[in-house]
């Protein structure tokens, strides 16, 4: 199967399955996106939206987080995986959107990236989800995902390199959704240790599928 039979035939089964979807990370704005994708960090968002509540509640702007010091938004993060290096990073990015951003999310890569904690994968999933931007975040779950089912070759190993190639095969007005697509196939079907093959929709394109029943 050519690669391009494998994404129309993968995309179009996601277009039909899902056409409306989201991140499952819980915010009422785009600071509050901005802080649970930080805390989401090598965590579940399960466990982020069980303390993102009473954050918010606490620190619903920049400009509130930023009067807090880094020890109080630890109190309320410490269920979290690395809260103490996640808490400095919540406060020095609070104060340097209310110093350098007027309390705003800056909108574009380059002021994302400027920002303490915000890497690109963090970038990127505030580009499309807030801003719906066309950008592809590759967390590890699209990262093993695109390479099992035969999205990428081996060679792309790298996130970038992923996120490059995915941009490259993926329509425009499909990689916002796409990254949501490839996240919630990889946590709730295509598993780490276990994949559901037996429930899987898409084994006719997967390669990995492929490989196991030769």
């Amino acid at each position: 199967m050519k690669r391009s039979e494998r994404y129309e035939g993968i995309l179009n089964y996601f277009r039909e399955a899902m056409p409306t979807v989201s991140s499952e990370l819980e915010f009422g704005n785009v600071f509050q996106l901005l802080v649970a994708v930080i805390l989401s960090a090598q965590c579940t968002d399960k466990r982020v939206n069980m303390v993102t509540p009473e954050l918010f509640r606490r620190f619903p702007t920049a400009k509130e987080m930023s009067k807090a010091s880094a020890d109080e938004i630890y109190e309320y993060i410490k269920s979290i995986s690395y809260p103490n290096a996640k808490a400095s990073h919540l406060y020095e990015m609070a104060c340097q959107l209310v110093d350098e951003f007027d309390g705003e999310v800056p909108s574009t890569p380059e002021g994302l990236l400027s920002l303490p904690g915000v890497g690109r994968k963090t970038a990127n999933v505030v580009m499309s989800v807030a801003f719906g931007q066309a950008t592809m975040a590759v967390d590890t779950h699209v990262f093993r995902v695109s390479h099992r089912i035969g999205l990428v070759s081996s060679s792309a190993n790298t996130p970038k390199k992923v996120e490059e190639t995915l941009i490259k095969h993926i329509p425009e007005e499909d990689i916002p959704r796409a990254h949501h697509w490839l996240l919630l196939h990889g946590r709730y079907v295509c598993k780490s240790r276990k994949p559901l093959c037996e429930r899987c929709p898409i084994t006719a394109y997967c390669e990995a599928f492929r490989r196991s029943t030769v």
